[in-house]
């Protein structure tokens, strides 16, 4: 930890992610922790079992076979095709993602193995850009499902995203057909695709590829739907129940296959891999 940065010890963190330092405050129960016991708990709150924001990069870590991963697609760079700008240029939010996070875009396609099987691990990154999928995002996801049909190798896809990048218009919702139409190729080879969704999936996101599983898996208290509750009840002035759009209700509600804990996640994602795959290695 750098001391000239003058960090409170119980400072609240500004991301949902486990802030530097000896101590975490959790945003849930709001409980003072050592950061050492919530890294070792997969970044969940030893007490209430809350589960911080990951990058993308700690995910694959976690999950593949000795954190050991081979990167593809990794020069992949955005363009700004209508030169949007907002309250800032495009171009600039480009350049500011790059820069807080080392990637080029809002996902990593990553090849390696989980429990000795071979497999195509792709993971959104929400620090870019709120994992939005823009067009080179709907290209890589399309090259790790055609990864996955080539070399008839299970697939697993973990979104973390707000949905269509808006700063490129229809270029950004054609992803959603895209990415679809690869996976219709991937269903029809009997190739696994199993879909993890965390905190935050919404959007063109969970409208296309995160719901499209053989096997669809959520974090606990993870957001999943299209339109956020918020712009749902003021369309419909009514009051939405209670976890409305939270996976324990969308499990509830039949729109998901499972709820699993992160510290239980890499070991019930080996179980699905070897239920799909009966021949693969049973080490």
């Amino acid at each position: 930890m750098d001391w000239s940065k003058k960090r409170t010890p119980l400072q609240a963190p500004d991301k949902k992610g486990v802030p530097e330092g000896l101590w975490v405050r959790c945003n849930n129960c709001r409980e003072a922790l050592f950061r050492k016991q919530v890294v070792e708990n997969m970044n969940c709150c030893p007490k209430c079992q809350y589960h911080f924001r990951l990058t993308a990069k700690e995910r694959i870590e976690m999950l593949l076979d000795d954190g050991v991963f081979e990167e593809y697609d990794a020069d992949l760079t955005p363009a700004d095709p209508l030169n949007f700008t907002d309250l800032k240029p495009y171009a600039s939010r480009l350049k500011a993602a790059y820069a807080s996070t080392g990637l080029r875009e809002a996902f990593i396609t990553s090849r390696g193995t989980m429990g000795g099987i071979p497999v195509v691990l792709g993971v959104m990154e929400y620090n870019f850009i709120g994992g939005s999928m823009g067009s080179v995002v709907g290209e890589k996801v399309t090259r790790a499902i055609e990864m996955s049909l080539t070399e008839k190798i299970p697939l697993i896809l973990i979104s973390c995203s707000g949905g269509a990048r808006m700063m490129e218009g229809a270029l950004s919702l054609m992803q959603m057909a895209k990415i679809s139409a690869a996976l219709a190729r991937l269903h029809a080879e009997a190739i696994p695709y199993i879909s993890v969704l965390t905190d935050p999936t919404t959007g063109g996101v969970t409208a296309s590829f995160a719901m499209l599983g053989d096997l669809n898996i959520a974090e606990p208290k993870a957001l999943i739907g299209f339109a956020g509750p918020r712009v749902i009840e003021q369309t419909i002035r009514k009051k939405l129940p209670d976890g409305f759009q939270r996976s324990e209700f969308l499990l509830e509600h039949g729109m998901l296959d499972a709820l699993v804990p992160r510290p239980q996640m890499r070991e019930y994602l080996i179980r699905s891999l070897r239920w799909f795959r009966p021949t693969e290695s049973k080490v």
